[in-house]
């Protein structure tokens, strides 16, 4: 995800699920977290009510200056919403094997956004829809996933994204074509300075 979105189009997200107090009691939750464990200092975070901690998938994308620094998340439902926001966000912040992990000195210039998914679905390709799903491209042990902001940034049309979403699974970029299977989710996208 490259570079942090302004404010995502509503074509970007679901129906909005979650109130902006929950929004915002997310979104501290992950700067917490990070803070406690660049301190490091263990987190425990207090359930946040009963609709927070309802099982969701989710991805924390973390930021410092505008640079991506980290996007780890879960695509499955195996934790409550709010520990899985604290797990990613530690996660994002200093085990995205892709980037160093963040220093202290650096936290305060953090920016955080949450993609809260939805179950999963099997679909045809034709039934992708740009800006709307993002996806899950499986076959034998290999497993690519690709959130619904990044062909809206990146500018691509379906078979583009379906492509893509094969060469992170490791797939070859017609594996879509040739059965592998095809899950797409919405996601409900927010984040700092919206």
């Amino acid at each position: 995800m490259f570079p942090p979105p302004e404010r995502p189009g509503t074509d970007l997200e679901a129906p909005a699920e979650y109130s902006p107090e929950e929004r915002a009691q997310l979104l501290k939750l992950a700067h917490d977290a990070i803070a406690a464990a660049a301190a490091g200092r263990k987190f425990l975070p207090v359930p946040p009510g009963e609709h927070l901690a309802e099982p969701r998938g989710a991805f924390t994308t973390v930021y410092v200056d505008g640079e991506l620094r980290g996007c780890v998340g879960y695509a499955t439902a195996i934790a409550p919403l709010y520990r899985t926001v604290v797990d990613t966000a530690q996660a994002a912040a200093f085990d995205d094997r892709r980037f160093p992990g963040l220093r202290a000195e650096e936290v305060p210039r953090l920016q955080v956004w949450l993609s809260i998914l939805s179950p999963l679905v099997t679909m045809q390709p034709e039934e992708v829809e740009i800006g709307r799903h993002g996806l899950i491209i499986s076959s034998a042990h290999h497993r690519g996933l690709l959130l619904p902001q990044v062909p809206v940034e990146h500018g691509w049309d379906r078979v583009t994204f379906l492509e893509q979403t094969c060469r992170k699974a490791g797939l070859p970029l017609d594996a879509w074509r040739q059965g592998a299977k095809i899950e797409g989710f919405t996601a409900e996208v927010f984040g700092d300075g919206e």
